[in-house]
């Protein structure tokens, strides 16, 4: 279990670390948004039975049906694959192999919050609640079409909000993208990108 997440949560992480250096290739928004609907299909094609998101992993514990110990495993894993897949590329971004490349590294923190803190905790609250209720819905749906629906809704996401907060809702996925961000305004970062996810995971949870 720990294992799968590690290296199913350093796939997303690493992925989209990558995936916001090219977002500012033209044509934009065109490109980012291509490139995350295809990454989010890849992820679901390859990635089944994981989480990758510590708000996933806290369902199976709401209901129950997973031990606190197996959840807090799961949840240091998909940390841990943050960090990692942080610190990979970063080494590749050092060898500077591309145009995008250059100078990503002496960028500190590129704050993704372009709004207030109350209407960026906002944000993130609603879309972790309208991902998390679509994830149980298509449960039902046959698994070809839930991955397409899934990446379609995340794309969405990420055109309505992406310039105010980066649509990110998962933790993990926060914690490796702005790390530097968390070092320097911890309080903020934490209850944008930490609580208000969570929070909109037991919200859905309660409701159902």
């Amino acid at each position: 279990a720990f294992l799968l997440e590690m290296f199913s949560t350093f796939q997303v992480c690493a992925c989209t670390n990558e995936l916001s250096l090219l977002g500012d290739v033209e044509p934009k928004p065109h490109t980012a948004l291509t490139l995350t609907y295809g990454f989010t299909v890849l992820h679901g094609l390859s990635l089944a039975g994981s989480a990758c998101n510590p708000c996933g992993t806290l369902q199976p514990l709401w209901a129950g049906g997973t031990s606190l110990g197996l959840g807090g495993l799961k949840i240091a894993a998909q940390f841990v694959a943050a960090a990692l897949a942080r610190a990979f590329m970063h080494f590749v971004w050092s060898l500077e192999m591309t145009e995008p490349h250059l100078g990503a590294l002496s960028q500190g923190c590129g704050s993704p919050m372009q709004t207030s803190e109350t209407q960026a905790f906002c944000i993130e609250l609603l879309f972790s609640v309208v991902f998390q209720l679509a994830v149980l819905r298509a449960e039902s749906v046959n698994p070809k079409y839930r991955v397409h629906l899934i990446a379609l809704l995340i794309t969405m996401l990420v055109y309505a909000g992406g310039n105010l907060t980066g649509a990110i809702f998962n933790p993990a996925l926060a914690f490796s993208l702005h790390a530097d961000c968390f070092y320097d305004k911890f309080l903020s970062y934490t209850l944008v990108y930490w609580i208000a996810p969570c929070l909109g995971k037991f919200l859905i949870l309660y409701v159902f």
